[in-house]
């Protein structure tokens, strides 16, 4: 594998229940180091931005509603094969399908309120981190 980047969240109702430093522990404890770290509070205008690729779903109000209710942790990870680690912790994005006790299972049994975002590759990467991280911000 190679060196890799991707973009996580740590979602709001995970940050509520103070879960963040559980959830980079895991990740670190697993290889995956912090590049960048933010504490964010997206309005729902920003929420609306970031997932509008997703605009014409029929989740897209709820999933906008969820990400601007409360503070987040956006984080760019890097490993060697970032990706497929944060995937693994992460229980590959939905936590019906997530194995038990990986995070994604410790919240809301719906996609748009698991604990945190799964990493993904190409475009979909540079645009998420590009959105809330400057070059200048990682490290």
């Amino acid at each position: 594998m190679a060196i890799e980047r991707t973009f996580a969240i740590i979602k709001p109702d995970a940050v509520g229940r103070g879960l963040q430093g559980e959830i980079s522990l895991a990740h670190s404890q697993g290889g995956i180091q912090d590049c960048g770290r933010q504490v964010d509070a997206a309005d729902e205008e920003e929420a609306g931005g970031f997932y509008a690729v997703h605009q014409a779903r029929p989740f897209f109000g709820e999933l906008t509603d969820f990400m601007s209710s409360g503070k987040i942790f956006a984080l760019v990870l890097e490993a060697d094969g970032a990706i497929t680690k944060w995937r693994d912790h992460d229980g590959r994005h939905r936590s019906k399908k997530a194995t038990p006790g990986l995070f994604a299972t410790t919240s809301a049994p719906t996609s748009a309120t698991t604990a945190r975002t799964v990493g993904r590759a190409g475009p979909p990467r540079r645009f998420e981190i590009g959105y809330f991280f400057s070059g200048l911000e990682l490290i």
